[in-house]
């Protein structure tokens, strides 16, 4: 049970991932793809359409329920089925572990990580943003979209979830026993399916380190504009504190000039203007955030399914088909010894049956290799249906840079003139400086 404490994270300023990203620059145009018509093995899907197929928002519900440990609940809605469900971070394993049963050959994405205690504000509002990601991109998967598995986990309203859900796969048979094509998925696999994986797995492995990269210089990007937002505001409450100074003036220090209040009623006022630029500045910050590290991290999260998958084909089917390929081997030799040795009947019929149930079993894990390749080779047609998100990403980070300084300089142009009321009265200082290049009014 998924038992959590601490504030509750904001369900809003989340990217809605969604949607279908628009941004200035149009979306390239994919190139048909060169498979043979008709194909079972071929993705007939462009990223608009794996966009549309749902948006399923997961927010966070206020209220925490329990006695002495708090629980976070999440409200998820499913634009498709159009209807809102509650669901707990449990509820999400249960879905991920049934969803790993029945297709273990395809990209399941990852769950973020469980924090039993101390759960805060921060971690709260990653995981949900993680959970939103996880669902969204199982909500446009090809054959998780048209399993019973989602329109339950997304529909249902009832209780017990997660004991119905483990219900909905117990005695049906993972993908290999329910797909049509699972047995002839031999033949429709090019001849060098080996080569073509390990260059594919090569590429993704080199793809999902740069965008890694990316989102980490973009999480520092959105970083900095969240600190110079809280520099702003410190740099105008210091005009406004020295503004605000009730400490009495000397006579001997005035002079009968009054250039010392004049200064401190205009600094005062600044301090709004500075207000505003760091409320610009956390915007843009926002922003980035929602619009760039979020796709980003939706990619990552999509890539990284791959690479667990890709595992999963060495470690699992693969693996078992060579040890069962080696204990056929010892088996043939154990017959012929005993062949050669003249042993009694009974022991060599023993032994021939065990050979001939080896044989069911070597047959068997051949075939599901060939499935398992087979989903691979359709879950890197995923993979690359997906790469256009990256024009999206770039449109949104280029977008929210043009916006974000367009504000800010406004605020800053708007200040500009009003920095003429600090030389009020003060004949020593005529004008402002009005461009960079005329700073050399100050003394060498």
């Amino acid at each position: 049970m998924d038992r959590e404490e601490g504030p509750e994270a904001s369900p809003g300023g989340a990217a809605d991932l969604g949607e279908p990203p628009v941004s200035d620059p149009k979306d390239p145009e994919e190139p048909p793809m060169q498979k043979p018509p008709g194909s079972p093995l071929v993705l007939p899907h462009t990223l608009q359409e794996l966009l549309s197929k749902d948006i399923v928002q997961v927010q966070l519900i206020p209220e925490k329920k329990g006695l002495f440990l708090k629980h976070v609940e999440y409200e998820v809605s499913s634009k498709r089925f159009r209807c809102s469900v509650y669901r707990r971070y449990n509820d999400f394993v249960v879905f991920h572990e049934m969803l790993l049963q029945k297709f273990p050959y395809r990209m399941v994405p990852g769950l973020p990580p469980k924090r039993m205690l101390g759960a805060d504000r921060e971690f709260i509002e990653t995981r949900r943003r993680a959970l939103k990601r996880f669902i969204n991109l199982v909500a446009r998967h090809p054959p998780f979209s048209e399993d019973v598995l989602l329109k339950f986990f997304l529909s249902f309203s009832g209780s017990d979830v997660q004991n119905k859900l483990r219900e909905l796969v117990q005695g049906v048979g993972d993908e290999f026993m329910t797909c049509k094509f699972a047995m002839q998925a031999k033949e429709y696999l090019p001849t060098d399916i080996q080569i073509q994986f390990a260059a594919s797995r090569e590429l993704i492995r080199n793809i999902y380190n740069s965008f890694y990269k990316l989102r980490d210089r973009t999480e520092r990007i959105a970083s900095r504009a969240v600190d110079n937002a809280s520099d702003l505001l410190l740099f105008g409450k210091e005009l406004s504190a020295l503004g605000s100074d009730t400490t009495p003036l000397p006579s001997w220090a005035a002079l009968n000039h009054s250039a010392w209040g004049n200064l401190k009623q205009a600094l005062k006022g600044l301090s709004v203007e500075f207000a505003m630029l760091a409320d610009k500045a956390v915007q843009q910050g926002k922003q980035e955030e929602n619009d760039v590290v979020e796709k980003l991290n939706l990619f990552l999260d999509l890539l990284q399914s791959y690479k667990d998958l890709c595992e999963r084909h060495e470690k699992g089917v693969l693996h078992k088909h060579q040890r069962a390929l080696h204990k056929y081997s010892m088996m043939k030799k154990q017959m012929m010894s005993a062949t050669v040795q003249n042993k009694e009947p009974e022991s060599v019929e023993q032994l021939e049956s065990r050979i001939v149930e080896q044989e069911n079993a070597i047959l068997t894990m051949e075939q599901r290799n060939y499935f398992s390749l087979y989903c691979l080779h359709q879950e890197t047609q995923l993979i690359h249906i997906y790469l256009p998100l990256t024009s999206h990403i770039l449109g949104a980070f280029v977008n929210s840079q043009i916006q974000g300084h367009k504000e800010m300089s406004k605020v800053w142009n708007e200040l500009k003139p009003k920095l003429s009321c600090l030389f009020a009265g003060s004949s020593d200082v005529l004008m402002l400086p009005l461009s960079a290049q005329e700073d050399n009014f100050l003394p060498s």
